[in-house]
């Protein structure tokens, strides 16, 4: 099990990437355009830099929806390969078998 303050910390990132998205995405979308005035780019781009780091998607790390665990993640079951193997052996992941021999 991870630390309940990075499971928390995590939670935080994606409310704050939720808020600014529109935000970010009107900036972007401004300091792109090569039709504006180099003036207006560059003042979308201080104001960018100004919304919080935490606000950015790249910031975001993908975590077991059980366990936390950050590492060895399935993105299509949002699982790590520890919890998925317990669910698994268990039976409760329909279709999906433990193999042994």
């Amino acid at each position: 099990m991870a630390k309940k303050a990075m499971v928390e910390r995590e939670r935080k990132r994606q409310r704050m990437v939720q808020k600014y998205a529109a935000r970010r995405a009107a900036l972007k979308e401004i300091a792109a355009d090569t039709n504006r005035p180099m003036e207006e780019r560059f003042k979308a781009h201080l104001k960018l830099a100004e919304l919080p780091r935490n606000s950015s998607p790249t910031r975001l790390h993908n975590r077991c929806q059980l366990t936390g665990r950050p590492k060895a993640y399935h993105r299509k079951l949002k699982l790590s390969r520890i919890a998925l193997r317990d669910l698994a052996s268990n039976g409760q992941i329909p279709g999906m078998v433990k193999s042994s021999w």
